[in-house]
């Protein structure tokens, strides 16, 4: 399991230790969580180098005063989880009631801790809760959220200027984020659409798709209309995030 020292010794042995603390039951359970939301319900999609501190939301219910919450994500089991992201502080909670408390995690996700093969996949959340009487309880298996690699998108439309009723050729490279090198590298077979905005329009409407070769090279061709721009878009699949490649304008003649 990777830990980030830094967090961890912010966070203290006392949060990470209730991965291993078994919830009590409801009825027994001075201390419950509800309305839990990681990233605002959006996947979490990381590069090569930069981290992204990730906001998670959440309403901890207790019987006695609240002394403490932290929320960390992880991968694998809560018992005894495979890797963790954890945050740089406790969660920052604000008094509603004398029952009731809403808390703002900050965790922060590194790709320098994330690998390919196993960490592009859904992750959980772990909250935990200590009141006044020491009571220290935590609940797994909250929120499901998907951890993606970061792809990127070039778009190169040629010739221009171009007479109307002539042949474009659009190019492009679809690559994606590799956790484990540190670089970006190809993504082939995969299927991106051409999509294309003409001058004035608000939005770009999709033209035709096309699969990435073996070095995540693209190329097709479409007929010269009217002035715009052409780009490329990727929907995306489980491990790895969409994106859509910068427009690239085209002046037909």
């Amino acid at each position: 399991m990777r830990i980030r020292t830094a967090a961890v010794a912010a966070s203290g042995a006392l949060a990470l230790s209730a991965f291993a603390v078994p919830a009590a039951h409801a009825a027994e359970t001075p201390i419950t969580y509800s309305n839990v939301v990681v990233n605002g319900g959006q996947p979490i999609y990381l590069g090569t180098t930069a981290t992204k501190t990730v906001t998670v939301t959440f309403t901890v219910t207790h019987t006695n005063k609240l002394s403490y919450a932290e929320a960390d994500l992880y991968r694998g089991s809560s018992v005894s989880p495979a890797n963790v992201m954890v945050g740089d502080a406790a969660a920052t909670c604000t008094t509603v009631d004398a029952t009731t408390a809403t808390c703002v995690q900050k965790i922060v996700a590194d790709p320098a801790y994330l690998t390919d093969k196993y960490d592009a996949t859904t992750w959980s959340l772990m909250v935990m809760g200590q009141d006044s009487d020491e009571n220290l309880i935590g609940k797994g298996g909250l929120a499901p959220t998907k951890v993606q690699r970061a792809s990127k998108l070039t778009t190169d439309a040629a010739p221009e200027p171009v007479k109307k009723g002539k042949t474009i050729t659009v190019k492009g490279t679809l690559t994606r984020a590799s956790w484990t090198g540190g670089k970006y590298v190809a993504m082939a077979n995969q299927t991106v659409s051409l999509q294309f905005k003409a001058a004035g329009a608000s939005s770009y409407t999709t033209l035709k798709t096309v699969t990435s070769s073996s070095t995540g090279a693209l190329s097709t061709t479409t007929t010269a209309t009217v002035d715009g721009a052409y780009r490329y878009s990727y929907a995306g699949i489980n491990t790895t995030h969409g994106t859509s490649a910068t427009g690239d304008s085209v002046d037909v003649q």
